[in-house]
């Protein structure tokens, strides 16, 4: 049985999202003032999440970095400005990979596909992040299996995950989808609980958009605007209430080497 994209969770509403932050100053602005910087978000990811993460891994100019569901490719080009690492994305998203390849005149290291259509070298990466793209895994223990066979010795696997949006919360960590799927693979993992910073986040995040309103309806983004407001609706209760429905965790595993 052939699956058509348009099948695809959320596709036809990234081509839209892709196509608008391609082009809206309106939307980089908020980016900045929400996120601290530009990387086109649509989740739960900003500067602060993402520089903690790249103090958790020591990465130079001779490190392979790959971003599965990298978007338009500006997480990646930050990790470059960072470290000087080689930069490796995919998407399933035409309207994303075309503005990566674009902007970054590059076409061989940035995929059009999706997650268990992908393929890299078995040892290649030095560090593979995924920040809010493990639920499009049509089968996550088999994707798990995949991304750690991508990994170097001692390459690091870091992943942010979220419950209470698409995946349904669970007791904690270990409970997770996510942490199944390493376990029944037999990889051992550690966790940061970054549910308050999310939480906070959030909050933050919904100030800024309702500032830009009258910014947002003056560009013709109206909708964008409904949209964004409405993904902050989960924390106008207390940090109490919210963490009871949502969590976020960071993972990370590390390929450990192989002894003979």
């Amino acid at each position: 049985m052939i699956t058509l994209k348009e099948d695809l969770l959320f596709y036809n509403a990234y081509q839209m999202f892709y196509k608008m932050a391609d082009h809206s100053k309106v939307f980089s602005d908020y980016c900045k003032r929400a996120f601290g910087e530009d990387f086109s978000q649509d989740g739960f990811s900003d500067l602060g999440q993402l520089n903690m993460i790249l103090s958790m891994v020591d990465i130079d100019d001779r490190a392979n970095v790959l971003d599965i569901g990298c978007g338009n490719g500006k997480m990646l080009e930050y990790i470059h400005s960072k470290t000087g690492a080689r930069i490796y994305g995919f998407d399933y998203s035409e309207n994303a990979i075309d503005s990566a390849r674009r902007r970054m005149g590059d076409k061989e290291n940035f995929k059009l596909a999706t997650i268990g259509e992908a393929e890299y070298e078995d040892s290649k990466f030095n560090l593979i992040t995924s920040m809010d793209t493990m639920y499009f895994a049509p089968d996550m223990t088999a994707f798990v299996s995949q991304v750690y066979r991508w990994l170097k010795p001692d390459g690091s696997f870091i992943c942010g995950y979220q419950e209470g949006d698409i995946m349904k919360k669970t007791k904690d960590y270990d409970t997770t989808e996510l942490a199944k799927a390493l376990r029944e693979n037999g990889i051992k993992y550690t966790v940061v609980d970054y549910t308050k910073e999310t939480y906070d986040m959030l909050r933050h995040k919904r100030e800024v958009i309702k500032s830009m309103k009258e910014d947002f309806v003056k560009a013709g983004l109206a909708k964008w605007y409904r949209v964004i407001k409405g993904q902050t609706d989960s924390a106008t209760v207390s940090y109490n209430r919210y963490k009871k429905k949502n969590a976020r965790y960071i993972y990370k595993v590390i390929k450990k080497l192989i002894k003979i």
